[in-house]
């Protein structure tokens, strides 16, 4: 609020008001202004933020002149209540009413300075202009200073309005208004061009030089924003001022080499910079900005932190200054940790590097290095690694790379050293590098004898490592132990994955793996990798926790490895990008996560899904609780919603309010895990111990009457066997019941409840000690506020109950966000444990019940032998004609349905399967789509499927007998009737000759003409065109191509027919033929 003058008029005082709207009038005095030596006329000072202004005594008001706080080069108070200013433009005498009005005046510049920038009390003097008295105190104890210290942001509001009105452009109050509530309330000292890249460039020059005497702000970071001239004068004026910025990020900022000189320059100048931190990556700087900047490190006395000077145009001869400089600097041995020269081709290719390698090579504390891109010989310089920070490296990026510069096979020695003598080494990227087969042995041979490192992640990506490469890693991986992630992708392993993924899967360390773009194999051979995949993540024991497939172009094919995710319970995250499954794969998606409690994110995009894709999605989210994270498939997104806009929005938001909801702490439906995980223990071996007991009991009742002692032991034995089997139909649900009453108000509860009521005491207490302790500050620092307010007591009660913590808070906290977490936990626990305990007894039931099966029907056929010799009927035998007479033919082939043993691996693996969703018949190359095709050349139905499974099974279980067929259509010879003309051309080698035999016979036992059917030969069809042809085909085939197996007769029939499409030289022959006949 301004201070009016008595002897200002009350109009005079408003005029000016109104003159100056754009700033509040804090001061106003009526002066005697020296406009020429010794001669003063009456003007109106008038005080302003950051501002003083001059007034005549008129009406309306108008300013006369003016200067900003920042323009002021000396203030002095001289005798006879006269101030001298002197400023930018000139001297400014002024003689003031009363002492009070130069002490407010100077009070009111003071302040001001002080805001903009840290120590102004030297420009404020008293006495004369010749012999000042001293600067005024304006520490922040005294009455006269405003420190920034305790102001928001370290004063940068403050601060940037005063230069705004400096160089007389317009505030920005967004500016202040981002900084005093954003970056204070994240305490956030990191001051980000980018949040303000919309404004002009001049906006952000003067935000840049609000840094300068800014406390606050250690960090000024710009990235991918071409920053103007101006801009980059302020960010040097900056640096040669502040006494704070620690770090500089101008990441592709335009940079050019003068400005990299030009900040060599000022780091010379400025002795009192902390600057640890720099990154100028991504800028065309050269070698000549590099030489100067070379030089101003080397008196670095601090040395850098952090340098990053990727892609950066910078030659051999840059580097080598550069590595002279950290070699010649023995601060930088001690303080540069990171170092990032990546992307500069050809840096490291001379050998002017070894200037890096020498300081590589000596101890220093190097924590991430990237040499990405830049033609290094990686032996040379792991050999310097070796020596210099091989203990404490965690980041090592040495991705485009050669292994060596030398041409040989043999293994580099620096390979198995290094690896095996990393301690701390977390990450390892040699991705697009031509890893040679010795390399790539040594690099594994090394992790296998390292025992000091773990989950570290190693990328082989692109190289190129191929057949050989897939046998060292099957050769050495399973004795490393050390490798938590490792990405194998796009190395052209193909049909060799069908050996490299079971190798992977002994591994027990390995968490996440990556496997895309090595699939570029035949249909049927990509369909046994699958399999294969989907083995390996259905083990009991698999360790994986992630896997990536991405841009495998798997198409349709990936529904193999998506119904595999149903019911697995070791996958958090998988990776289907680029494998264009289409609106199938998304379906098999939605049921695989209507059933999957164990995933958490999905990265899933460019599969060619649609609208309805999504939607199918959105529908199985609905009663998924468990998925947190979905990557956004932009371009899948992008592509439905040009074609189905309204739809795809609606979906898509579906989508997200379900991974938010699930993203909160809730009651996980463990009714519907227990009603899959029964359904897979319980129906898995309900048939075969159905039919066990059928078995058993049958041999019982025949045995029922045998006198025999040991006989009737087994058959009391076999008795409880049966009584167990069929009460272990209950087991499963009779122990998840008794576990689920027992949690409802178990031990775990209890203690919560406990714990609750505890804290909330807890919490009553701490607020009460606060409080108190709160009310005894404010009484000493404001003793007559707190005389002048209600009494003591009372004031405590009021603040009390706006402090309380209410205690269905607390008990809510504990028991339905925690607490839920841990029933959760507890009832997965608690599925797991019936799971284990229903297997091993069904498993034991089963073996028990097959032996006493084996040795019951041992019993049967020695009775059966004793009943065999001549004589009167016995005992013996007629119980054994009693058992025969009810099942004869069964008791026959029960040893050799049986086998010699129950195989229960063979049980395990038939649970394990209906675990999986059978393959959907939409994949091509089914079987089913094979046997829609064959149909119509008149094959019957099951003819494809029995040449695939015509291989003997080998197991000794049963679970292949439910699947044979029972039913088919019989062949019939169509041309059985017709009899075979006499060969004109004598047999082939090996042949024998067809000469027909006289008497031979028919089938019915009748002689068979040789004239029959002559006569009406050539007059009677028998068979169609195409039966025609097929004869005619299978006949110059044999004298084409010297026999073709059968099984491949009618692929090749429809490959000549043109049925099946291919540029077969053959075909061409064959429709020769034919057109030749036509003719």
């Amino acid at each position: 609020m301004a201070k009016p003058s008595a002897e200002l008029t009350r109009e005079l005082q408003d005029s000016i008001r109104r003159c100056l709207s754009q700033g509040a009038v804090l001061q106003q005095h009526r002066v005697k202004l020296e406009t020429k030596p010794k001669k003063f006329e009456d003007r109106v000072l008038a005080l302003t933020s950051w501002r003083l202004h001059l007034f005549p005594l008129k009406i309306p008001a108008k300013v006369e002149s003016s200067f900003n706080v920042l323009e002021i080069r000396a203030f002095n108070t001289l005798s006879q209540n006269q101030i001298l200013v002197e400023t930018e433009r000139g001297m400014v005498s002024m003689r003031l009413p009363s002492a009070e009005s130069v002490d407010q005046v100077t009070r009111h510049v003071s302040s001001a300075l002080s805001k903009v920038c840290p120590g102004p009390g030297c420009l404020i003097r008293r006495g004369n202009a010749d012999t000042p008295e001293g600067p005024r105190d304006t520490s922040p104890n005294s009455e006269t200073s405003t420190s920034t210290t305790h102001s928001v942001c370290g004063g940068f509001s403050e601060t940037y309005a005063a230069l705004c009105d400096y160089n007389g452009l317009h505030c920005r109050e967004e500016v202040q208004w981002d900084v005093d509530t954003i970056y204070h309330a994240e305490d956030n000292r990191e001051f980000n061009l980018l949040d303000f890249s919309h404004l002009e460039s001049r906006d952000l020059a003067l935000m840049v030089a609000a840094l300068a005497y800014n406390q606050w702000f250690t960090k000024l970071y710009c990235k991918d924003l071409r920053l103007g001239s101006e801009v980059l004068e302020q960010v040097l004026h900056t640096l040669s001022k502040s006494g704070s910025l620690e770090e500089l990020v101008l990441d592709n900022a335009g940079l050019k080499t003068d400005f990299v000189q030009k900040l060599a320059g000022v780091f010379g100048e400025n002795g009192s910079c902390v600057l640890h931190a720099l990154t100028l990556s991504h800028n065309p700087i050269e070698d000549k900005g590099f030489l100067s900047l070379s030089q101003q490190l080397l008196c670095f006395p601090t040395g850098l932190t952090k340098l990053c000077l990727a892609k950066t145009a910078i030659s051999p001869r840059g580097l080598q200054a550069l590595g002279q400089t950290f070699g010649a600097n023995p601060a930088f041995a001690s303080s540069l940790r990171y170092l990032d020269l990546s992307k500069n081709a050809g840096l490291l290719a001379t050998d002017e590097s070894n200037a890096l390698y020498s300081f590589l090579a000596q101890p220093n504390a190097l924590v991430h290095l990237d040499l990405a891109g830049t033609d290094c010989s990686i032996d040379l310089l792991l050999g310097a690694l070796l020596h210099g920070c091989c203990s404490h490296l965690t980041y090592l990026n040495l991705a485009r790379n050669s292994c060596s510069h030398r041409k040989g096979r043999e293994a580099p020695p620096a390979f198995k050293q290094f690896f095996s003598s990393a301690y701390t080494l977390s990450h390892v990227n040699l991705s697009s590098t031509k890893l040679p087969l010795e390399a790539l042995r040594a690099l594994l041979q090394g992790l296998s004898l390292n025992s000091h490192l773990s989950d570290l992640h190693v990328d082989l990506s692109s190289c190129e490592l191929r057949s050989a490469g897939a046998q060292a890693l099957q050769e050495q991986l399973g004795a490393v132990t050390c490798v938590g992630s490792l990405d194998l992708s796009d190395n052209g392993f193909d049909s060799d994955l069908l050996t490299l993924v079971p190798a992977l899967g002994k591994n027990k360390s390995l968490k996440h793996l990556f496997l895309g773009k090595n699939f570029n194999v035949k249909a049927k051979t990509m369909e046994e990798i699958l399999h294969k995949l989907v083995q390996l993540i259905q083990e009991e024991d698999c360790s994986l926790q992630s896997l990536s497939v991405a841009d495998s172009r798997l198409k349709l094919r990936t529904s193999i490895l998506i119904n595999a995710l149903g019911s697995n319970t070791c996958l958090a995250k998988v990776d289907l990008s680029g494998n264009g499954m289409e609106d199938i794969g998304a379906k098999m998606l939605s049921k695989a996560l209507q059933i999957n409690s164990s995933l958490r994110t999905i990265l899933w995009d460019r599969n060619n899904t649609s609208a309805l894709g999504f939607l199918d999605v959105a529908r199985a989210l609905e009663s998924n609780h468990t998925l947190r994270f979905m990557s956004f498939p932009v371009s899948d997104i992008s592509q439905a919603y040009r074609s189905a806009p309204e739809r795809t929005e609606d979906v898509w938001q579906k989508i997200q309010w379900c991974l938010v909801r699930n993203n909160h702490s809730q009651t996980c439906p463990q009714e519907q895990a227990f009603r899959l995980q029964q359904g897979l223990v319980t129906s898995s071996a309900e048939q075969m111990l159905q039919r066990l007991c059928g078995r058993v009991q049958e041999e019982v009742r025949a045995l029922r009457l045998c006198p025999l002692e040991p006989v009737q032991d087994e058959l009391l034995y076999a008795r409880d066997l049966i009584k167990d089997a069929k009460n272990s139909r209950a087991l499963f649900p009779s122990l998840y019941e008794l576990g689920h009453v027992l949690a409802n108000d178990g031990p775990v509860r209890q203690r919560l409840e406990s714990v609750a009521s505890e804290v909330s005491k807890a919490v009553d207490k701490e607020l009460q000690v606060i409080l108190e302790s709160m009310v005894s500050l404010t009484q000493e620092l404001c003793p007559v506020a707190m005389r002048v307010a209600e009494g003591h007591n009372k004031m405590l009660s009021n603040v009390a109950e706006r402090v309380t913590v209410p205690r269905n808070f607390i008990r809510g906290a504990l028991l339905e966000q925690a607490g839920q977490d841990i029933q959760n936990k507890l009832d997965e626990v608690k599925l797991s444990v019936v799971t284990y305990l229903t297997n091993s007894i069904v498993d034991e039931i089963l073996q028990e019940l097959h032996h006493s099966h084996k040795s019951l029907a041992r019993h049967l056929a020695q009775l059966r032998t004793l009943s065999d010799p001549p004589g009167g009927p016995s005992q013996g035998q007629d119980l054994s004609s009693r058992g025969r007479g009810r099942n004869q033919d069964h008791e026959e082939t029960t040893d050799d349905e049986l086998g010699t043993n129950i195989d229960t691996m063979a049980i395990k693996k038939q649970k394990r399967c209906r675990k999986i969703r059978p393959v959907s018949a939409f994949i091509s190359g089914s079987p089913q789509d094979m046997e829609s095709q064959l149909g119509s050349l008149g094959i019957p139905p099951g003819w494809f499927s029995g040449l695939g499974n015509s291989q003997p099974t080998t197991s000794g279980s049963w679970e292949g007998l439910a699947e044979l067929p029972t039913h088919g259509y019989k062949l019939k010879h169509q041309t059985q009737g017709r009899p075979r003309p006499p060969r004109t051309t004598p047999p082939g080698p090996g042949r024998r000759s067809q000469v027909p035999v006289p008497g031979m016979r028919q089938e019915n036992g009748m002689a068979t003409r040789l004239d029959e059917g002559l006569e009406d030969f050539f007059s009677r069809r028998v068979m169609d065109e195409s039966s025609r042809n097929w004869v005619t085909w299978r006949r110059w085939k044999k004298e084409r191509m010297g026999g073709v197996p059968e099984r491949k007769e009618l692929i090749c029939w429809r490959i000549m027919t043109g049925k099946r499409r291919t540029p077969s030289p053959l075909r061409t022959e064959w429709k020769g033929l034919q057109n030749g006949r036509r003719d």
